[in-house]
């Protein structure tokens, strides 16, 4: 009890002190002698010149005033999470009491833990410090800010009568503006972007059950997933948007077990010939309640779930299914093509995983071609990624670079990853055969796969003058909607029965024979 006593006088003088050593009421000392002398003379005066000094001397110690300071971040010297969304509360009932306006705003340095990686914690820290230093720049001095992740800030600013969203936007371009800044960094400067998401207070009301900081961090996902430099402001839209990835999350694992994501397959054939060279399997998935929902909105919810390693077995039973399938009907399709994301690359036990399914099914290595998109290349060191890649390769799998031309990967490294064709994306294969410049592009990575010995494929294929265009250039296979649309197992039976009884009718396109 007498702790408890003690403490509570211990909070109370410090809040006692927070207040009396405020610029304002300091201000107002002499005006309340002043009105003391005026109304009881000067006794009331002796009395206030007697007693105020006793009770600064009390009351406002260093140990109260310290007291009643709030903890601060070390390395930024902003106030703490707890701290801020305590204010943020205080803030958001005075706007909702005033009928005033107010913002809270969220920034994130892009690529943090790649800067940590690149320049080592110590320059990590150096950064997160200057960032927090230059954010309490742009805000005003009743506004408050505090840093709340490794290098993610956020900022409250006080009610006010005006605040629109044109001034909001100006003043998450003027905390870019800030960290754009060039931080130094042992003699060397260093330039960072960010990502800006804000919440204006009166967006709440669409959602109610959401909190301030809660509906700002919303904003700053969907900024981020726009790329680095982005801004965005918190919406209806977003708030429905989360929900529905929310429950998309919730359904996917259900959805995997069941049976109900599995793979569609899209052909490709011979510029040449005009024979089935392949599909690709791709995933999609038709919900019970929702529909065919697109690949965009449910990979990340995988992804997200952790089930990438999940979806890729799913994926490879189903096709290599098909491919016996298709062999038992007397069609010749010579591969089936699947795709790896980043993390199934990345699990060490990939390489015999492949090797016991085709086991399993008595494939041959070489009709199993595993599709790596660029950017995935482009940035793997020489790690789990490169060892596996190798590893089937080895085995003889087929290695296929997806969306060439997107991710900046380096001639050297089609040879690492001993890729044996580029799939070259649909951005360069649009309106080819119109467009002098797309030709141009065309004929330059036609012509550096052929110095490389590696076989082609245009993806995105979608008019007879695209395909008759790129067969005289001397590109190997296509791919696309003109030449089929992803369609399930049992449509494809057709499709290639439709198809080679159209072979048989019509003279072959021009191929690389024919030049």
């Amino acid at each position: 009890m007498t702790q408890n006593t003690a403490r509570g006088w211990k909070t109370l003088r410090g809040r006692l002190a927070d207040f009396l050593v405020k610029p304002a009421v300091l201000a107002c000392l002499p005006m309340v002698s002043l009105a003391g002398y005026w109304a009881w003379g000067e006794v009331a005066l002796s009395a206030l010149a007697a007693v105020l000094p006793l009770v600064y001397l009390v009351v406002c110690t260093s140990e109260a005033v310290a007291a009643a300071a709030p903890d601060r971040d070390p390395l930024t010297g902003l106030m703490p999470r707890v701290d801020f969304e305590e204010r943020v509360g205080i803030v958001q009932r005075a706007t909702k009491a005033r009928g005033q306006l107010s913002a809270v705003f969220l920034v994130e340095v892009d690529d943090y833990a790649a800067l940590r990686d690149r320049y080592g914690q110590a320059a990590a820290d150096m950064i997160v410090k200057r960032s927090g230093e230059r954010i309490g720049t742009v805000l005003r001095d009743d506004d408050f800010a505090a840093r709340i992740g490794d290098c993610r800030f956020a900022g409250c600013l006080v009610p006010r009568r005006q605040l629109d969203l044109e001034t909001c936007i100006q003043i998450a371009g003027r905390l870019q503006t800030a960290l754009e800044e060039p931080i130094p960094l042992d003699g060397a400067a260093v330039y960072v972007t960010s990502c800006v998401g804000f919440c204006q207070h009166a967006q709440l009301r669409d959602g109610a059950d959401l909190g301030w900081l809660d509906a700002a961090g919303i904003a700053l996902r969907d900024a981020q997933h726009n790329g680095p430099g982005s801004i965005r402001a918190f919406t209806a839209e977003m708030r429905r948007r989360t929900i529905h990835h929310a429950e998309l999350r919730e359904d996917v694992a259900a959805a995997l077990e069941q049976g109900r994501i599995k793979p569609w397959f899209q052909p490709q054939i011979s510029t040449d010939t005009g024979q089935v060279t392949g599909f690709e399997a791709l995933a999609r998935w038709h919900h019970p309640d929702r529909g065919p929902i697109p690949p965009a909105d449910f990979m990340p919810a995988i992804e997200q779930a952790g089930l990438m390693e999940r979806l890729a077995e799913v994926m490879i039973y189903h096709s290599f299914t098909a491919l016996k399938a298709w062999d038992g009907a007397g069609f010749d399709v010579p591969q089936i093509g699947v795709n790896f994301a980043g993390p199934d690359l990345a699990n060490p036990r990939l390489v015999d995983k492949i090797r016991w399914e085709l086991d399993r099914f008595d494939i041959e290595p070489s009709r199993f071609a595993v599709e790596v998109l660029e950017t995935v290349v482009a940035r793997a060191p020489d790690d789990v990624v490169t060892r596996n890649l190798r590893g089937l390769s080895d085995l003889g799998c087929r290695i296929d670079l997806d969306d060439f031309g997107t991710g900046h990967a380096s001639l050297g490294a089609i040879r690492r990853f001993s890729i044996g064709r580029i799939k070259i994306d649909r951005s360069f294969v649009l309106k080819s055969d119109r467009d002098p410049e797309q030709q141009k592009m065309l004929g330059a990575i036609l012509t550096m796969a052929e110095r490389l010995g590696v076989e082609t494929l245009a993806e995105g294929v979608e008019s007879v003058g695209e395909h008759a265009y790129l067969s005289q250039l001397g590109c190997d296979h296509v791919q696309g909607f003109g030449i089929g649309k992803p369609m399930p197992f049992d449509k494809t039976l057709d499709w290639i029965a439709a198809h080679n009884a159209r072979l048989e009718q019509t003279p072959r396109l021009l191929g690389n024979s024919g030049l």
